[in-house]
């Protein structure tokens, strides 16, 4: 195809498309980017989210390939700022804002209009993080718009001028470990960058037709993508084993697109795709045809299509990720909506609390403590605006304090004051014991602020810890951490590292107690056994028998065991 000198409206909502399709696609390798061994790091997963988020937006608009460039920024902008999930999908809808707040005024964007765009949407980031640090996502937007500029000065065309910016934003996404030490130690690119590297690509899908990157093969190699994009030996990483879990087949990716192609090469098509998979559908005819297929070979039957015509609204499904994502949210939005469903007796407090949670069990002791509203969430399925904001503006109450419980929501959290009708206020919680603690000192009659400021007090005496399994080898001050292994954590990060949990949580203990506590909760997760929580009681009792111990069952998944220390 002739390369494309102006984007308008539909070419822009069809880059959003491909984004969406290839962050699907990629989006477990860019999860596995992330250095910290915990088990959610998952900036592939909130950044796919969002732009679903914003693909639901642009979905129902109507204009087919007439779309008014003003409405689809419009969608890009409020889709991407309700659908925004962690601090990857805050910071990436940022980008997306900024960028088409240039682009809406425009009714065909050429290189000049796009380069401005890219520099927006580098400086809407840049200005929504508190402290910005090089050697993220950050570092790699500003380079994009770098190139950009760089080709609008040479006199580049569209094409040229994309080409600059994702050549300079793949550079510098190759230099973040000299800028991030614990990158280099882990041997990895930053995340976030290489989602946003994904945008470029998808620019260039639709302005020249370029395929959008292959998944990784399954093996020790680094993904097609990474080792396509940059030097030999800057990135490194593990690709998954693809097991398809407890579905019940062993084919665990969805692949449809519209191809075109001519009739006769249809045959030859569907005899390379039946050797790579099943529930094959392929329909169509007349140069044009609607494909459909379950398979682990993402790469080869997108191949195939290629190798027959032009493929176009590729999407790829993970079945496993897909099954297991709607399964926990239902099962967890179910559990902690009937633990919440009683509305409080009597009038509504002037200031009602909602707090981010998981595990039935934790949500009836935040019921116990006051919280009259629950948001499922929390490590590893962090919820979005939208789904915190409708919570909050359910409340009765004229104010709202609100507790994330978790890091990666705080800044989602922080989006919903701006957008409330009510005042709301955020309690910075890293955890779910430090809620517990934050209401502690909550009052219902007092206002937001007030209460904000005494809850956040009260969290931080609280020592607080947490259990739970390395995901990935890493590097930590005490040593290796390999996968599999337990560590007990603390605000600091990897404090002990044992080879069951009981272990891992005594150690923790011993680090974490000071002389004048008197009082340990622990807070059973799932998988934690009588034996392990025995273990860790009959360790407190032998070496600080003058300490009180609670137990509580919270169900929480990922984390057997939280740890408060009074």
């Amino acid at each position: 195809m002739e390369a494309l000198g102006t984007l308008a409206g539909a070419d822009v909502a069809r880059v959003l498309g491909a984004y969406r399709d290839v962050l699907r696609l990629h989006q477990d390798d860019i999860n596995r980017l992330n250095v910290y061994p915990v088990p959610d790091g998952d900036t592939g997963t909130n950044m796919a989210l969002t732009v679903e988020s914003v693909m639901t937006e642009l979905e129902g608009l109507e204009g087919g390939a007439d779309l008014e460039m003003g409405a689809v920024c419009k969608a890009i902008a409020h889709g991407s700022l309700m659908g925004a999930r962690g601090n990857s999908g805050v910071i990436l809808s940022q980008l997306l804002r900024g960028a088409t707040k240039v682009l809406a005024g425009s009714d065909g964007a050429g290189p000049h209009e796009v380069g401005r765009a890219l520099a927006a949407a580098s400086e809407a980031a840049r200005e929504a993080v508190l402290r910005p640090v090089e050697g993220t996502i950050l570092t790699v937007a500003h380079a994009a718009a770098e190139g950009a500029e760089r080709g609008n000065t040479a006199g580049a065309d569209l094409l040229g001028m994309l080409e600059s910016a994702r050549q300079v934003a793949a550079e510098a996404l190759a230099r973040t470990p000299e800028q991030l030490p614990i990158l280099a130690q882990a041997g990895v690119v930053d995340a976030g960058g290489t989602g946003y590297l994904l945008l470029l690509d998808s620019l260039l899908h639709v302005v020249d037709g370029r395929p959008l990157p292959d998944p990784p093969a399954p093996g020790p190699d680094a993904p097609a993508l990474l080792a396509a994009a940059y030097p030999e030996g800057s990135w490194q990483g593990e690709a998954g084993d693809g097991e398809a879990g407890e579905m019940g087949t062993d084919l665990r990716y969805e692949v449809m697109y519209m191809l075109e192609a001519p009739d006769d090469t249809m045959p030859a098509f569907k005899e390379v795709w039946a050797g790579i998979g099943d529930s094959i559908v392929v329909v169509g005819g007349e140069g044009l045809w609607n494909c459909h297929i379950h398979t682990n070979d993402v790469g080869p039957s997108i191949e195939a299509a290629i190798d027959a015509g032009r493929p176009r609204n590729i999407r790829v499904t993970d079945l496993v990720e897909q099954m297991q994502e709607e399964r926990w949210v239902r099962d967890a939005t179910v559990a902690l909506n009937t633990a919440a469903r009683e509305e409080p007796s009597g009038p509504p407090p002037r200031t009602a609390v909602v707090a981010v949670a998981n595990g039935v069990g934790v949500g009836r002791i935040f019921r116990s403590l006051g919280v009259h509203y629950l948001v499922a969430g929390g490590q590893s399925m962090n919820p979005s605006t939208a789904q915190i904001l409708e919570v909050v503006e359910g409340t009765s109450s004229a104010e709202v304090v609100l507790l994330p419980n978790n890091d990666n929501i705080r800044p989602v959290a922080m989006q919903v004051c701006e957008l409330a009708s009510k005042p709301v206020r955020v309690v910075p919680t890293s955890g779910i014991v430090e809620g517990f603690a934050a209401l502690l000192e909550y009052d219902p009659e007092a206002g937001a602020d007030d209460n904000a400021t005494s809850m956040a007090a009260s969290a931080r005496r609280v020592v607080a810890g947490e259990v739970t399994q390395a995901v990935r080898d890493a590097t930590g001050p005490m040593g290796p951490i390999r996968t599999g292994d337990w560590m007990g954590l603390s605000r600091d990060g990897v404090e002990v590292v044992g080879e069951n949990m009981g272990e891992a949580a005594s150690a923790l203990l011993g680090k974490l107690l000071r002389d004048d506590h008197e009082l340990v909760t622990l807070i059973e997760g799932e998988g934690a056994g009588a034996a392990d929580t025995r273990q860790v009681t009959e360790w407190l009792a032998e070496n600080r028998p003058d300490l009180a111990v609670e137990v509580h069952h919270g169900g929480q998944p990922l984390y057997p065991y939280l740890i408060s220390i009074e």
